[in-house]
């Protein structure tokens, strides 16, 4: 019996070790996709190679940018700025009471074509350190207002432009409130040159945002008011001007179209313009600018691109360039790739 019971023993210590839970081990389960042993491309980034890179971006880059460029160069623009002009030299010393006066407003420019300027030719106000991405500015709207006529009092995200008289605003809002409202009128040889305002705002817009049953109610009816005053037999989704404004911009320098001239200018005229100096940037030093310009197949005129373009393509034949001269002038012996790791134990165990 002494003689079982080492064996018993032995064989209960054996059979407990046996039952006893495994250790849990926090390293992962071995797999190729977790240890990055997958078959991948490993370049040698030899001279050679880095040399063709750079010059394949410079030949590609270079003829991009010579061409947006010249693409960019083609658009016609004439710039003119008439905030200061338009005001009474002997009231230029207090642009703020003469705007803010019943005074006549009417002002008269003279806009001379230097090249032919093929139709449409887009009409753009300007303005400068306009800060439409302010915040408050921004949030002071009510896109439910706008679309749908069953919240024509939902204003609740619209003040200090909210109520009016004790009745809400529609539309409400510092941004409808704030509405662009100078005027332009525009002779050739002292004949009307037409100014097409229809399709001036995104279709998307017009479809989805503004509402076709929602009309303009007690809007600019404070004791101050701020821009334009819409027509309230018009609804919103046909006031384009007025949907123009309300995509505001991100920028304080901005354009906004104002209408198309749909004949072609030819060089040398001269056109005629009327408008009513009506908004107010004198308050915060605003700039007021009124733009004619085509376009090009990429778009209005903006070097930015074709820059761009040139300055990193130049910039990669100057480096393929100087590697070569080194290349050339100082080579460099290469390693035996042979000896990398990946060569040398290629199943990475």
């Amino acid at each position: 019996m002494s003689s079982n019971a080492p064996s018993s023993s032995a064989g209960g210590v054996g059979s407990a070790d046996s039952a006893a839970p495994r250790r849990n081990s926090k390293r992962p389960k071995y797999s190729k996709f977790t240890q990055q042993e997958l078959p991948a491309c490993k370049p040698i980034l030899t001279p050679r190679w880095v040399i063709s890179a750079f010059m394949l971006v410079s030949i590609v880059f270079i003829p991009i940018g010579v061409v947006s460029l010249f693409a960019s160069r083609d658009v016609v623009e004439i710039i003119d700025r008439y905030e200061t002009e338009c005001v009474p030299e002997n009231l230029r010393d207090n642009k703020v009471s003469f705007i803010q006066s019943d005074a006549n407003k009417t002002c008269t420019r003279k806009l001379r074509v230097k090249k032919l300027m093929k139709q449409p030719i887009y009409v753009y106000y300007q303005l400068d350190n306009f800060y439409q991405n302010h915040r408050r500015y921004v949030k002071s709207r009510s896109d439910s207002q706008l679309k749908d006529n069953s919240s024509w009092n939902d204003v609740s995200s619209c003040k200090p432009e909210d109520m009016s008289n004790g009745q809400p605003i529609v539309p409400c809002g510092l941004i409808a409130w704030s509405l662009f409202n100078d005027t332009y009128n525009f002779s050739l040889n002292n004949q009307q040159l037409a100014v097409n305002k229809r399709g001036i705002s995104w279709k998307s817009d017009r479809d989805s945002k503004f509402g076709n049953d929602v009309f303009p109610r007690n809007f600019q009816n404070g004791t101050l008011k701020g821009g334009k005053i819409l027509d309230p037999t018009v609804p919103l989704s046909k006031q384009e001007d007025l949907i123009v404004w309300m995509r505001t911009a991100a920028l304080p320098t901005f354009r906004k179209l104002y209408g198309k001239i749909e004949r072609d200018l030819q060089p040398n005229e001269t056109i005629h313009v009327t408008l009513e100096n009506n908004y107010n940037t004198y308050s915060f030093n605003g700039k007021k600018k009124l733009v004619l310009s085509t376009t090009s197949w990429l778009g209005g005129k903006n070097d930015f691109l074709g820059i761009a373009y040139l300055t990193v393509g130049g910039l990669c034949f100057f480096l393929a360039l100087s590697f070569t001269v080194v290349y050339l002038l100082k080579p460099r012996r290469l390693g035996d790739p042979s000896y990398l790791s990946w060569n040398r134990n290629p199943g990475g165990h």
